[in-house]
C-alpha cells in the first residue's frame, strides 16, 4: 500500500480508478481496516490502495469531506464517487469493491 505523504503532496489523480484509505496512526479501528485492505491486495494479487494520514492532511480531509476515519475513498476520473466508513469484513469489502477492481 503506497503512502501518500504530507498535505502538500496529497491529491486524487485523474487516473481511471483510485482507492484511498484515509486513516490515523492512533486509531485502533484503522489498523484493523488496513489489515483487511492488505488481505484484499493479496487476494487480487496487486497493490490496489494508497493511504493518507488524516492527521497530517487536514486540507485533504476538508476538500473531500471525510467525516471520520477509517474511510476508503473511491474516486473515478479524479472525483470521489463513493466512501466506505464501515469496513465490516473482508468479504463485505470484496463485494463492495469488486465493481471497481479488475480481476
Amino acid at each position: 500500500m503506497q503512502d501518500l505523504g504530507t498535505q502538500a503532496e496529497v491529491t486524487i489523480g485523474a487516473e481511471e480508478q483510485s482507492l484511498i484509505f484515509v486513516h490515523s496512526p492512533f486509531c485502533g479501528t484503522c489498523h484493523l481496516a488496513e489489515r483487511m485492505l492488505v488481505t484484499l491486495e493479496e487476494t487480487f494479487q496487486e497493490e490496489l490502495f494508497r493511504k493518507c494520514n488524516a492527521s497530517l492532511n487536514p486540507n485533504f480531509m476538508e476538500k473531500h469531506q471525510v467525516q471520520s476515519v477509517p474511510c476508503l475513498l473511491i474516486a473515478t476520473g479524479g472525483e470521489v464517487v463513493d466512501r466506505i466508513y464501515a469496513f465490516h469484513s473482508v468479504p463485505y469489502l470484496y463485494e463492495r469493491l469488486s465493481g471497481y477492481v479488475r480481476k
